[in-house]
C-alpha cells in the first residue's frame, strides 16, 4: 500500500465495518466501482473492503411512435443516486489516500473530505444492509414472489442462481413478454 500519509489525521483506524459514502465523477460509478475492486485485488484489502454498492433500480421506457402510440416498452436498469457509491469497510487512515486517489472517485462524504459513516437509520433507507438469510435454496426453474421495488407482489421463474453474489435471474411476465432481470436472494420469496 502506499505509504502516502498525511499526519494530521491522527490515524484513525475503525474497529467494525462500517458503510461509508463515496462521490464520483457523473457517469463513472462503473469505472469506480470496478477501478476500487482492482485495488482491493493488487493491496489485497479483502479484509478491510467488504462490499461496494452502486445503487441502481429498474425502469420501465416506452418508446412511441409520432403519433404518440406506444410501439415498445423494456425494462432499463438505471443509477438511482448517480455520482456515489457506498463501500462497507474497516476505515483506517492509512487506506484514505489509496481509495481517494482510485480513477473515477473524488473523495468520501463527509466534512472536508474525511469519512463519516453512515448511520443505522441511513443504511436501512438505502437498503444496504439486507437481512441475508443463508438458508434460502433457490434453484433453477423455482418460482419465486418478488418482495421489494416496482415489481413488488409480480411471480417470476429462475432461470439461473449466483450464489455468490446472492443474485438470481428471472424472467418476469411483462407486456406479454418474458423480461430477463436480476434481483438479490433476499428481495424475493420462494413459492
Amino acid at each position: 500500500m502506499p505509504e502516502v500519509f498525511n499526519n494530521s489525521f491522527n490515524n484513525r483506524m475503525d474497529k467494525e465495518p462500517h458503510w461509508y459514502a463515496l462521490h464520483t465523477f457523473n457517469g463513472y460509478e462503473a469505472v469506480a466501482e470496478n477501478n476500487l475492486k482492482k485495488l482491493i485485488t493488487k493491496y489485497n484489502l479483502q479484509e478491510r473492503i467488504f462490499e461496494i454498492y452502486v445503487p441502481k433500480e429498474n425502469k420501465i421506457v416506452e418508446r412511441k411512435d409520432k403519433n404518440g402510440n406506444v410501439i415498445k416498452k423494456a425494462i432499463v436498469e438505471e443509477r438511482s443516486m448517480p455520482t456515489y457509491l457506498f463501500v462497507k469497510m474497516i476505515y483506517g487512515d492509512d487506506i484514505w489516500h489509496t481509495i481517494t486517489r482510485t480513477r473515477g472517485i473524488t473523495g468520501f462524504v463527509g466534512p472536508k473530505g474525511r469519512p463519516l459513516p453512515l448511520s443505522e437509520k441511513d443504511v436501512k433507507n438505502l437498503k444496504l444492509e439486507r437481512k441475508l438469510n443463508p438458508n434460502i435454496k433457490i434453484a433453477k426453474d423455482d418460482v419465486v414472489e418478488i418482495l421489494t421495488g416496482m415489481l413488488t407482489g409480480q411471480t417470476a421463474k429462475v432461470v439461473s442462481v449466483d450464489e455468490t453474489a446472492r443474485t438470481i435471474s428471472v424472467n418476469v411476465v411483462m407486456f406479454g413478454r418474458n423480461n430477463k432481470i436480476e434481483i438479490g436472494l433476499d428481495d424475493v420469496r420462494l413459492i
